[in-house]
């Protein structure tokens, strides 16, 4: 009889020679075990199978990539517990995975003592804050435990390490060459960035333009014609929007607007624009607006503070954690820079670089997304002067921040000058702040935005 896989693996209590020559071509030589997804954290139950690097027959390694999925929360990459051969893929791209439900079986080439041994999971926390094995965009980073260790004892993430080893693996030369050359750049270039750049639309170039219109025209989504109605269940970072959306829907929302004048902010950026590239580091305005936000929220820690679910007790949080909505491909996320109340303005600068960068390229990690204590949206990056931002529960703050545009205005001695102006929206939980706290600390912000010598001051 010929027998399928399931079958195989439903009688069997010992390794069977299968000889279909069409389904189960080769012999067993070792247990089948069920490769588990293990509890990745946060409360988190269900993933979605983004992708799979194997396929049934392949060959894999220990911390060889199997898959990458996507929860509530972050993609996280899972690698291989056991060396062995792909037997059964047990979900196939886009389905469902449950927590502590089998995932893959692995044909193992050892004995049944690696049965004992736990599955593990990686999650990007780990994979960036240990270094363990990374998977970006199929462009694989390995190495071994010595390697890792050297590499977290010493701060450097793995995906920064050109790898000189077989198959590109990081060898312990590679991460002292780095050590040696380290200067506190930034992430370097990395093969995902022409990959996403080849895999853009083309912008369609009209065969003629009005003399009126300029050359370039800036890029537009193409548009999406269907024939037909499609209905899709909401997964990933959708369904994490929807909840804490509809958790938002139970705060009474209090909204403040005011405009800050840049000017002088715009020309110390100017100044040290330079240096700061010269450092690796791109700096945009976002890192002032964040440490005045900090130092801000010194004066008025209740901004900086969280609900319990039961609107009981009010935590007041010792870190600042502020977070950034970005638009990502993946839609809207909102990584956090950490203690920003202990950080330089360059230091929050470079953070923002290494958050941007892992944000376009789809590989922010756990531990950036989580954490926040306060948020500022920079919607006009996009466009928009005004916005009404909606508060990210447990957070009880919340900042949107328009373009900034050259307008006039009169100074000091009445005179009409050109001026820098920024529109902020400020939304606040209306249970625990009252709207002249809220007034108050955007005062106090705006103040520090538009001296920003003032902030040298308080600098901690």
């Amino acid at each position: 009889n010929i027998l399928d896989y399931e079958t195989c693996v439903k009688h069997s209590k010992e390794p069977l020679l299968v000889f279909s020559p069409l389904l189960c071509p080769v012999a067993w030589s070792g247990p089948i075990m069920q490769f588990k997804l293990s509890d990745i954290g946060e409360g988190i139950m269900e993933v979605v199978v983004k992708e799979w690097y194997v396929k049934e027959g392949d060959k894999v390694s220990q911390f060889d990539s199997i898959c990458e999925v996507q929860s509530d929360k972050a993609s996280v990459t899972i690698t291989s517990r056991y060396d062995g051969v792909i037997r059964r893929l047990h979900y196939a791209a886009d389905d469902t995975a449950l927590v502590g439900k089998p995932l893959v079986d692995i044909e193992t080439d050892t004995g049944p003592e690696v049965a004992q041994e736990e599955d593990v999971v990686e999650t990007p926390a780990m994979s960036r804050e240990e270094h363990t094995h990374q998977e970006i965009k199929g462009h694989k980073t390995q190495a071994t435990p010595a390697v890792r260790r050297l590499a977290l004892e010493n701060n450097i993430k793995l995906s920064e390490v050109v790898g000189t080893g077989k198959d590109g693996r990081i060898l312990k030369e590679d991460i002292l060459n780095f050590l040696a050359k380290q200067t506190g750049a930034i992430l370097p270039p990395s093969p995902f960035h022409e990959t996403r750049e080849s895999q853009r639309p083309k912008e369609v170039q009209p065969a003629s333009l009005p003399a009126s219109l300029p050359a370039s025209l800036p890029a537009r989504p193409q548009p999406v014609l269907s024939s037909q109605d499609v209905t899709e269940p909401l997964k990933g970072f959708h369904r994490a929007m929807m909840k804490t959306m509809t958790a938002a829907l139970k705060i009474p929302h209090f909204g403040l607007c005011d405009e800050v004048d840049l000017s002088r902010l715009a020309a110390l950026r100017s100044d040290l624009r330079g240096i700061s590239e010269a450092r690796g580091v791109k700096l945009s305005y976002m890192p002032f607006f964040i440490k005045a936000a900090s130092l801000g929220l010194l004066h008025f820690p209740v901004l900086n503070a969280s609900l319990d679910e039961a609107s009981q007790n009010i935590t007041y949080k010792a870190a600042h954690n502020i977070g950034l909505a970005m638009d990502t491909s993946q839609g809207l996320l909102v990584p956090n820079v950490k203690n920003v109340q202990l950080l330089s303005v360059f230091e929050i600068a470079r953070e923002l670089n290494r958050l941007q960068v892992l944000g376009s390229s789809g590989q922010l990690g756990t531990s950036d997304l989580t954490g926040g204590t306060f948020t500022l949206s920079n919607i006009g990056s996009i466009g928009g002067t005004y916005a009404k931002p909606v508060i990210l529960p447990p957070e009880v703050a919340i900042g949107a921040l328009g373009k900034i545009q050259i307008l006039p205005r009169f100074d000091s001695n009445g005179e009409l000058v050109k001026a820098h102006i920024l529109n902020v929206s400020w939304s606040a939980d209306h249970r625990v702040i009252d709207g002249a706290t809220m007034c108050r600390f955007s005062n106090l912000w705006r103040q520090y935005l538009e001296n920003p010598a003032s902030m040298v001051l308080d600098l901690k």
